[in-house]
């Protein structure tokens, strides 16, 4: 289940899971799919519940209704079971009350103390933030003040909290925001999920890297030329126009999914598996990344936006006519920028990093760049193609190698060719969503794939020179970027001046 030593299959203890904005997007999106996925995968104990808090009025029958619902159009491969869904349904409670109203909190815990002796469940609680970060604060104190915070070693209860990204705005909110949380909760009942480190690939880092002895001996500066991570999305900003205004590519992806690929990727052997172990390694890389000046940001960080365009034969809008955009905004949709990381294992290593909004292709992949080979042996032969290692995080999650072979003929011609592994294919079924993963790591206290509170500290404090160098010059227009591309022609010059370009093994069977 876990990359911590747990055994294979261990089932979490009974449950109580309370959701703090049950009537939100992610709720329905990922959350109950996510749970019912479990519940019918036979991974959650007997005795769990799950309880929606939301300040709108409901039922707990309406809420039942909604949450099939939401099944029925976000999860319809989940969707049919009606046995299933009404075992799974008769666990769903709805609690309405604001956030910011004592008594609601009070009355959650006489309900779940009822609930408890009802259902004959042990108090374990798992709360889940699925609501604005400007509330996380708010909440923590009033679960502080309901006493719903406290663990109970001798009766072996526990109360845990899961966190959703952005773990603040900038290096001081994020502080502030730690300083916070701890205050009520211990770090270790602190889960802080980042959705992608619960997805396949992202997790098989580890064992491709330390589990082969391959790899691990080619994985420094003498053998890698240099290292691209790409996080590319088709869609816009959809329905967070609000969202992004304020936080925009930098805070949306660069601080929180970049970084935590980017330290997955470069991170030390850890002396064991065990979560704060594997924590601490990613920790080191972060505190090793090069700063960036703030006087040398504009010409070493490229921002951009996308301007109107077309998507697989589809007329789109540009960021400025998104619903609820400023006309006139500077938001960045585009980020792409070089780090350096100052240790022994990777000096002289340049990684590319780059996300962006409206691009060709919905693409995530880490790319291992090897270096040329000697032309001692082929130097009358045209340019050889590098040696490359493709990770896919998203879509069809796999890993591709591409070396070099003979083509067939008399001539000593080189091809490079395409080996490829697929997790689909190879085991017969798509991976489970990383929600799955992550809410049942956290019923079982595993904090392997979450975020430490100096990790996020680590992240924004590279981040901070370049949000402060921006912050500064705003008034500035950004570079545009038609939708449809690959970004703007800067971006491209980031690399190229350093003789290279941005490259995706692209497969026949990613999903656009």
């Amino acid at each position: 289940m876990s990359m911590a030593e747990s055994p294979a299959g261990q089932i979490p203890s009974p449950f109580i899971l309370v959701i703090f904005g049950a009537t939100g997007d992610l709720t329905s999106r990922k959350l109950i799919p996510a749970i019912y996925s479990l519940f019918r995968r036979q991974l959650l104990p007997d005795k769990f519940m799950v309880i929606g808090f939301a300040r709108r009025d409901n039922t707990d029958q309406g809420f039942r209704e909604q949450m099939c619902q939401a099944i029925e159009t976000y999860s319809p491969d989940l969707a049919g079971d009606t046995q299933a869904w009404h075992a799974f349904a008769s666990r769903l409670f709805y609690h309405q009350a604001s956030f910011d109203d004592d008594s609601g909190f009070q009355s959650l815990r006489h309900r779940l103390d009822e609930l408890a002796v009802d259902k004959k469940i042990v108090r374990n609680y798992l709360f889940y933030l699925a609501c604005q970060p400007a509330q996380f604060s708010l909440i923590a104190n009033q679960l502080q003040r309901a006493g719903l915070h406290r663990e109970d070693p001798p009766c072996q209860s526990w109360s845990r909290l899961i966190i959703e990204k952005p773990f603040g705005w900038d290096l001081s909110s994020a502080r502030r925001l730690d300083a916070d949380i701890s205050a009520v909760f211990r770090e270790k009942q602190i889960f802080r999920i980042d959705h992608y480190l619960g997805k396949e690939t992202v997790q098989n880092l580890l064992v491709l890297r330390f589990a082969n002895s391959i790899f691990e001996p080619l994985w420094n500066q003498h053998y890698i030329d240099h290292v691209q991570i790409s996080v590319c999305e088709t869609v816009g900003v959809q329905n967070r126009g609000p969202y992004y205004e304020q936080a925009g590519a930098l805070r949306d992806i660069v601080q929180n999914h970049l970084m935590h690929l980017l330290s997955l990727v470069a991170m030390e052997p850890p002396f064991s598996l065990e979560p704060n172990a594997i924590r601490s390694e990613k920790v080191q890389v972060l505190k090793s990344l090069r700063p960036i000046p703030a006087e040398c940001v504009r010409s070493n960080v490229v921002r951009a936006q996308y301007s109107s365009g077309t998507i697989r034969g589809r007329e789109v809008c540009g960021y400025r006519q998104e619903e609820r955009v400023a006309s006139d905004s500077n938001t960045e949709t585009f980020v792409a920028f070089k780090a350096m990381i100052d240790n022994w294992r990777w000096a002289g290593v340049p990684f590319y990093l780059r996300t962006g909004k409206r691009m060709p292709a919905r693409i995530t992949e880490i790319g291992i760049h090897f270096k040329h080979v000697p032309r001692v042996l082929f130097s009358a032969l045209s340019e050889i193609e590098t040696n490359w290692l493709s990770i896919r995080i998203q879509p069809n999650e796999g890993i591709s190698l591409r070396f070099q072979v003979k083509a067939p003929g008399p001539a000593m011609q080189v091809k490079p060719l395409e080996m490829d592994f697929s997790y689909a294919a190879a085991f017969g079924q798509e991976p489970p969503e990383a929600y799955e993963r992550l809410l049942l790591d956290a019923a079982l206290g595993d904090q392997t794939l979450f975020i430490r509170n100096d990790e996020v500290e680590a992240a924004w404090s590279f981040i901070q020179p370049i949000l402060e160098c921006y912050d500064q010059q705003k008034e500035k227009p950004l570079p545009m970027y038609a939708a449809g591309t690959w970004g703007p022609r800067q971006g491209d010059d980031l690399i190229t001046a350093d003789g290279r370009k941005w490259q995706l093994m692209k497969r026949s069977s990613h999903k656009k």
